[in-house]
């Protein structure tokens, strides 16, 4: 354990060193919840029962941290790691190399759960977003997706052959769903043709299924995107276990 919290220290220093996870993870979804607020204000979305855009989007934007982290960050920092010989050497040590992906997934971890703190708090204080569904579905969604797009991160970052391979990958996965997934534009005001391409995307489902938790809306409506995190997280872990490259 102390070795743990010992490397989770160094590798928590080097990260926020390098800025990229801050400023994707932390000020990105906060000035994405900003410009909703200022434009769209207490307006209400289209077929949104009576919710506003930022209600509407809240589940969302807090995807934005998760799918930086898992899809773009993990798959970089692994396959870095093997390309510099840092997971060969901890296995020649008493300690050994998962726990270098354990506090990898820590850190992202606490990423996403930070930036969802603070997008809360954002649109609380200054736009008097409230929420209106259970925040115990809400979390256990949010753990549920949050574990599915860590594991494509991991599958990515633990198969590619070298860095720039796992960047190529990473990026293909990472911006189609950011932008296209509706964590940075609404779903809801994508043109239909869009929506279906959309719908392919696997963050698409994780945050139909958060919208749903926020909004307070059935479980039962969203069945088939809880199936998709957890069939689609099992496969990528059940992949990364199986070819997972060490050297």
């Amino acid at each position: 354990m102390r070795a743990f919290r010992t490397i989770l220290k160094t590798e928590m220093k080097l990260s926020l060193r390098g800025m990229d996870m801050f400023i994707f993870a932390i000020c990105m979804p906060i000035a994405v919840t900003i410009i909703l607020g200022i434009i769209y204000g207490n307006k209400s979305a289209f077929d949104s029962a009576g919710y506003t855009f930022l209600e509407q989007s809240f589940g969302a934007i807090t995807t934005i941290a998760i799918c930086a982290g898992g899809v773009m960050g993990l798959p970089l920092v692994v396959s870095d790691y093997r390309h510099k010989k840092i997971l060969k050497r901890f296995k020649v040590t008493p300690i050994s190399p998962v726990i270098i992906l354990a506090v990898q997934l820590v850190i992202y971890a606490f990423y996403s759960i930070s930036s969802l703190i603070l997008v809360y708090a954002t649109a609380a204080i200054f736009f008097g977003f409230r929420f209106s569904g259970s925040w115990l579905q809400f979390l256990g969604s949010y753990l549920l997706v949050m574990a599915s797009m860590f594991s494509i991160g991991i599958m990515v970052g633990g198969i590619a052959p070298n860095l720039k391979t796992a960047s190529i990958v990473a990026s293909i996965l990472y911006f189609p769903m950011l932008i296209f997934s509706g964590a940075t534009l609404p779903y809801e005001i994508m043109p239909t043709l869009l929506q279906k391409y959309s719908d392919i995307l696997p963050l698409t489902q994780g945050i139909k299924l958060l919208k749903a938790t926020s909004l307070g809306l059935t479980i039962d409506g969203v069945m088939m995107p809880i199936i998709i995190m957890i069939a689609l997280g099992v496969i990528c872990t059940g992949v990364a276990f199986r070819f997972f490259k060490w050297e």
